[in-house]
C-alpha cells in the first residue's frame, strides 16, 4: 500500500467511527454538551496513554512542534465544542452541513500553512462531494445566525486541527502522542464545566457515553494517522463518507429511510470518492 492509499483507508475508517460516535451521543439522551464532550475525549485520553506506555515512541519537542501541538489541541477543542453546540441549537441537517465544511478548511489552511496546493481535479472533487452533502442534509435556509456562525466555527476548527496534524506528522510526532495531547488538553478545559454543571446519569447513559468515547478514540487515531500519511488535498474528500455511514446507522437503529434526494447525494459522494481513489492509484503507478 502506498502512503496515499493508507491515508484514504484511515480517513474512511475515521468517518465510520465518527458516525458511530454521533449515534451513541444521540442515544445518550438529554445531557449537557460539555458533559458529552468530556467523555468523548476522556476515553481517547486513556487509550492514547496506554498505547504511549506500551510503545514509548521518541518525541522531539522542537519549538515548532510545541506550538503546533498547542494549536492542534486548541483548534480541535473549539471544533468539538462548537459542533456539539450547533447540534443542540440547530436542525441536525444544518449542523451536519456546517460541520462538513472542515474538508474545505483543511485544504485551504494546508495551502497557507503547509504550501500544499490542490490541483484542479482535487479541487473539483471536494466541491462535488460537498454538493452531494447538500443533497443529503438539505439545509433549511432559516438558521439562527449565532448558532450557525458557531457551527461554522466548528468546521473551521476541525479543518485547522487536521492541518496541524499533518504538520506534526511531517515533523515525526507520533500519532498516539498527538491524540493524547489533544485529549488531555480538552479534558482540562472541560473539567470545570463538568464539576459545576454535572448532570446525574443512569448506567445506560454512562455505558452509551463510554461507547461514544470508544468510537471517538477510534476516529481520532485513524484520522490522525490519515493526515500523517497524506496531504489534505488528496484525502479530505473521503471524510464525507461520514454522511452515508450515518444514514446507514440511522436506518439500522432508528428505521430511518432516506429520501430520493439523499440517495442522489450518496451516489455523488461515493462516485467522487471512487474517482479520486482510482486517479490516486493511477498516479502512483505512473
Amino acid at each position: 500500500m502506498t502512503q496515499k492509499q493508507k491515508g484514504i483507508l484511515c480517513i474512511t475508517a475515521s468517518s465510520f467511527f465518527f458516525a458511530l460516535m454521533n449515534l451513541f451521543v444521540r442515544l445518550s439522551g438529554d445531557l449537557p454538551s460539555m458533559q458529552k464532550s468530556f467523555f468523548r475525549n476522556f476515553v481517547a485520553l486513556l487509550f492514547a496513554a496506554v498505547i504511549l506506555y506500551r510503545e514509548r515512541p521518541k518525541v522531539t519537542f522542537t519549538p515548532k512542534a510545541k506550538l503546533h501541538l498547542f494549536w492542534r489541541a486548541l483548534a480541535g477543542t473549539v471544533g468539538v465544542l462548537c459542533n456539539f453546540y450547533a447540534v443542540d441549537h440547530l436542525v441536525l441537517a444544518d449542523a451536519s452541513m456546517l460541520n462538513k465544511m472542515s474538508p474545505f478548511f483543511a485544504v485551504i489552511f494546508a495551502i497557507f500553512l503547509l504550501k500544499e496546493k490542490p490541483n484542479r481535479f482535487q479541487t473539483l472533487s471536494i466541491i462535488t462531494a460537498f454538493i452531494g452533502v447538500l443533497f443529503i442534509v438539505k439545509p433549511t435556509g432559516n438558521m439562527n445566525l449565532v448558532p450557525a456562525l458557531i457551527g461554522l466555527m466548528g468546521g473551521l476548527g476541525a479543518g485547522l486541527a487536521y492541518t496541524y496534524v499533518r504538520s506534526l506528522g511531517q515533523q515525526g510526532i507520533a500519532g498516539p502522542f498527538i491524540v493524547f495531547f489533544f485529549s488531555a488538553f480538552s479534558c482540562v478545559v472541560l473539567l470545570p464545566f463538568l464539576i459545576f454543571d454535572f448532570h446525574p446519569m443512569t448506567w445506560v447513559q454512562l455505558g452509551t457515553l463510554l461507547l461514544a468515547g470508544l468510537s471517538a478514540a477510534g476516529g481520532q487515531f485513524t484520522i490522525t494517522a490519515a493526515y500523517c500519511y497524506a496531504p489534505a488535498r488528496e484525502i479530505s474528500v473521503f471524510d464525507y463518507f461520514q454522511i452515508p455511514f450515518s444514514a446507514l446507522l440511522g436506518f439500522i437503529v432508528f428505521g430511518q429511510i432516506p429520501d430520493w434526494l439523499s440517495w442522489i447525494g450518496y451516489a455523488i459522494i461515493c462516485g467522487t470518492a471512487i474517482a479520486m481513489f482510482l486517479r490516486t492509484t493511477r498516479t502512483e503507478k505512473a
